[in-house]
């Protein structure tokens, strides 16, 4: 039997993971797109986020981003606060429900991702918590705004 490849059993459980948790979030009807739930969570690790960040952050035009945070903030999950510091700058901020939306998601696909691995051997289980704990390690040493392409 041939070794399988690292980087290419590695892209296989990525997209693997993806699904679980894609499917997650789908099977149950969410008052969002998967783009602005994106919106979301980047604005709730990203507090002090304005509209040109969140841009770049999905690397689309600043009236993109703008006009995605109009639609959030119409059915009230982002709201939008002038910075103190420099008034004419506005921050994108998640509202509690948004916060609430957010959390639900987030316990929906840890049960996902915990029942496939009540699947797997305790053993397997073990060897993989290393593994990711290594890769993670890894990759954060290289420098996490690296890309290569």
């Amino acid at each position: 039997m041939e070794r399988p490849d690292l980087s290419a059993a590695m892209d296989t459980a990525a997209e693997a993971l993806v699904g679980v948790l894609d499917s997650a979030v789908h099977r149950h009807r969410l008052a969002v797109s998967p783009t602005q739930l994106r919106v979301l969570s980047l604005l709730s690790v990203r507090p002090e986020t304005n509209v040109n960040g969140l841009a770049e952050l999905l690397d689309v035009v600043p009236s993109s981003a703008s006009r995605l945070c109009d639609r959030l903030e119409a059915i009230g999950l982002v709201r939008r606060t002038v910075d103190p510091r420099d008034r004419r700058e506005v921050r994108l901020a998640p509202t509690a429900a948004a916060e609430a939306l957010l959390a639900e998601v987030r316990s929906r696909r840890h049960e996902a991702v915990r029942a496939v691995l009540e699947r797997m051997p305790v053993r397997g289980r073990q060897e993989l918590l290393w593994a990711l704990v290594a890769f993670g390690r890894a990759a954060t040493a290289q420098g996490a705004g690296t890309r290569s392409t």
